[in-house]
């Protein structure tokens, strides 16, 4: 289920359980750490393949977004819209809910690949701790269920308040311990820089989700894909940094 909500990854089947929803979003995570393995994987193939840096950068800027189906951009640009319009809160959650994409949602998402493809280029140039895009990937997942199972949903927010039924205490143990050994993994494979970057995703994620939580007095499925989306390109330039 979660695979198949959360990925572009082909299934040969993709069967809804209700029996299995409250393990959607712990799972998210997992799914996290699949996306980052072929992140990771895509990255040192590209280094190492002798093409230009800026066809590597590109390449690399997009293949979380590839793998994801573009999902939590979607999230990005409607919350950039709504977030941005300066809006009273009624006419900011009318914003968020329009399929239409506004003038703010294109100024932000030319920013966002703009400087994604900048941190890519940074790192691929050094070709360096490459690995550290599959613990961006995790712990950006593990941010984003944690912040849907522990925060208030959003009025009129029909996924977060679906994937919230039945969940518990021992949901949010298993998403923070697979965020603690992502952060231990990272720490082992690159010292203090490993925490660094883990930590910056982290950092990204909760400044994020505190703004929107403040704007729109809740969390939504669009709410959390933004933060994912900035908790990302935070961890991607702390990687470029060091």
């Amino acid at each position: 289920m979660s695979l198949g909500m959360f990925s572009a990854f082909p299934l040969p089947t993709r069967q809804w359980d209700d029996a299995c929803r409250d393990l959607a979003l712990p799972c998210l995570p997992l799914v996290g750490g699949l996306v980052g393995s072929l992140w990771w994987g895509a990255a040192e193939l590209l280094c190492e393949s002798g093409m230009h840096t800026a066809l590597a950068a590109a390449a690399i800027a997009l293949a979380p977004f590839a793998a994801t189906g573009f999902l939590h951009l979607d999230g990005y640009m409607d919350t950039s819209d709504a977030a941005l319009s300066r809006q009273p809160f009624e006419e900011k959650l009318r914003i968020l809910k329009d399929p239409h994409a506004g003038a703010f949602a294109v100024i932000m998402l030319a920013a966002l690949f703009t400087l994604q493809f900048a941190a890519c280029w940074a790192i691929a140039e050094k070709g360096e701790l490459l690995a550290l895009l599959a613990v961006i990937a995790v712990v950006s997942r593990c941010c984003c269920s944690l912040s849907v199972l522990c925060l208030k949903a959003m009025l009129g927010s029909g996924y977060a308040s679906m994937f919230k039924q039945g969940t518990g205490l021992r949901h949010k143990v298993f998403v923070a311990a697979l965020a603690a050994l992502a952060v231990t993994a990272a720490v082992l494979y690159a010292g203090v820089w490993g925490l660094v970057v883990a930590s910056s995703a982290v950092l990204g994620y909760a400044a994020a989700a505190a703004f929107t939580y403040r704007e729109f007095k809740g969390i939504s499925g669009d709410l959390a894909g933004f933060a994912l989306v900035i908790s990302e390109i935070c961890g991607l330039f702390a990687l470029a940094a060091i």
